[in-house]
């Protein structure tokens, strides 16, 4: 059988190429043998030589344009990007595609390297969803089929979570406010009451409790933490209520009543290998005997509702506590740090609209109500000062013209409120208690909805000392013109609009003045 010559030379060719020795020093009739660890299954513009250091560097020999780029991770490289879970550990210099949704079952697709942090992706769909501003945004880890859900911390690197999640899962990441975030490192008596704090924790001479707790959270430390908790055992469906002590060192049990003596602690979880979450609708799905229920599982564990271990708190506020001490125990000084780092981030700045006509930019403030024709204004507090006269006016005029009857019965006429990101339209009393409750429940938060059971009236949801509360805003006439109210027509606003604004100033009837919006936003 006779072979071709031209195959022979080009055989000959590729071998003498994969060789790593000095190129220099082979000729074409004198073929080499090929390296071992060369693929000969790859093709010739991405095979790879050794360099003299035991790296990779391109082949001398022409590269073939890739016709399918997006495809391929960065050039060169025939390899896809990766999944984005999954058990393996990403390497340095991959990028992945991570899908954050919105509150509105929306989604969008964030493009992230290896080392992206939960911040840097916040900011990055804060500019993307044009938000109007880019504080308390927070991203959620959620596992819908066991009822899960944990607020992700600024400093955790994303594609490394991501990693840890199951294969076949159902994990989502959402993207929503959450006021209560750092709301700790503020309001301390109301996130690690009196009597859940150990006996241990002893109070300097001369300061408060709160300002005692406060000195700890700058080191990085909070006080131990004390309590009876309902426990249910991993592979059991029985609640046990149990004496629970948080320290650094870990989480114990008594096994003899609320005994904290050394001989009747028992260790249950070192903090170090745990991680937190809040369980939504337990008592469906686990049985708890309360609501207020969150979850401890190893990070070597896998997501299956055998291997968590459950604990239920008596109320929310205990719930509550326990959580946060857990937070600051396992990260230490890194949430000072983040919380920093959230109180000095720069606003958001809008960029500059490019559909603005020729000659808008120099447009400048007028009065004009002199006699004289109008003046410009050149101080700028005078002109904004102006601006919201304005705006007020303009209100004042859309709220007459709405307060119009309507001729046909029982019709809501479009009003300036349905724009504003408090307003929430129809939802229910349950699902408004559901948002505020994921958003933080921060004392101020608030939202305004329909209600379902008056016609014409809306309700003010509002969130105080871990508890929604619920006020009717009534219609009231006077003088032929629609108000609001919700103290019997003492105190009287042109549209709801005005009362928000009123009401973020003076408390008047509330027990809190009005201070977080509950948002939602389309992505």
């Amino acid at each position: 059988m006779q072979v071709d010559r031209r195959w022979t030379e080009v055989f000959k060719d590729t071998e003498s190429e994969s060789n790593p020795r000095d190129k220099t020093s082979l000729t074409k009739n004198a073929p080499m043998p090929i390296h071992p660890t060369t693929p000969r299954s790859m093709p010739l513009d991405i095979r790879f030589n050794h360099s003299s250091r035991g790296q990779y560097r391109p082949s001398s020999m022409p590269s073939i344009p890739n016709p399918f780029p997006e495809l391929c991770s960065p050039s060169n490289s025939p390899v896809r990007i990766g999944s984005l879970v999954g058990n393996t550990t990403p390497s340095g210099d991959d990028t992945h595609v991570v899908r954050v949704l919105g509150e509105d079952t929306r989604s969008r697709s964030v493009l992230v390297s290896s080392g992206t942090t939960v911040r840097d992706v916040c900011h990055i769909v804060v500019q993307a969803a044009h938000c109007t501003d880019q504080e308390n945004w927070a991203l959620i880890e959620q596992h819908p089929t066991l009822g899960l859900e944990r607020c992700l911390e600024d400093h955790e690197v994303l594609v490394q979570v991501q990693s840890s999640w199951p294969q076949d899962g159902d994990t989502k990441l959402l993207f929503r406010k959450n006021y209560a975030k750092y709301d700790f490192f503020q309001k301390t008596v109301q996130y690690f009451p009196e009597n859940m704090i150990s006996d241990s924790s002893e109070t300097k001479e001369g300061m408060t409790s709160s300002q005692h707790i406060q000195s700890m959270l700058k080191c990085g430390s909070c006080p131990d933490i004390q309590g009876y908790l309902h426990v249910r055992e991993a592979g059991k469906k029985s609640w046990k209520k149990m004496y629970f002590i948080l320290r650094r060192s870990g989480l114990y049990c008594s096994t003899k009543g609320s005994s904290k003596e050394p001989r009747h602690l028992q260790c249950v979880a070192d903090l170090e290998d745990l991680t937190v979450y809040t369980v939504s609708n337990s008592r469906k799905l686990y049985g708890s005997p309360k609501v207020h229920t969150f979850c401890i599982k190893s990070c070597r564990d896998r997501f299956r509702s055998q291997d968590l271990k459950l604990l239920c708190a008596e109320n929310e506020q205990a719930k509550t506590c326990w959580i946060t001490a857990f937070r600051v125990f396992k990260y230490g000084k890194q949430l000072q740090c983040n919380y920093l780092l959230s109180q000095t981030s720069p606003k958001l700045q809008i960029p500059p609209r490019k559909d603005i006509k020729e000659g808008e930019e120099s447009m400048v403030a007028m009065d004009f109500s002199g006699k004289s024709g109008g003046r410009v204004i050149l101080n700028p507090r005078e002109a904004q000062s102006a601006e919201q006269e304005e705006g007020y006016n303009w209100r004042k005029r859309e709220a007459l013209r709405y307060s119009l009857p309507s001729s046909v019965p029982g019709s809501r006429t479009t009003a300036v409120h349905q724009t504003q990101p408090w307003f929430h339209g129809g939802v229910s009393r349950t699902e408004a208690e559901r948002l505020l409750e994921e958003q933080g429940q921060v004392d101020g938060m608030f939202l305004i909805r329909d209600s379902q059971m008056h016609a014409q009236c809306f309700v003010l949801s509002l969130c105080h000392k871990l508890k929604t509360k619920h006020y009717l805003l009534i219609p009231y006439e006077e003088g032929g013109r629609q108000h609001y109210t919700m103290d019997d027509g003492v105190t009287l606003f042109m549209d709801l609009l005005q009362l928000v604004e009123f009401h973020q100033i003076n408390r008047g009837i509330l027990p809190v003045c009005l201070k977080h919006p509950c948002t939602r936003i389309a992505l």
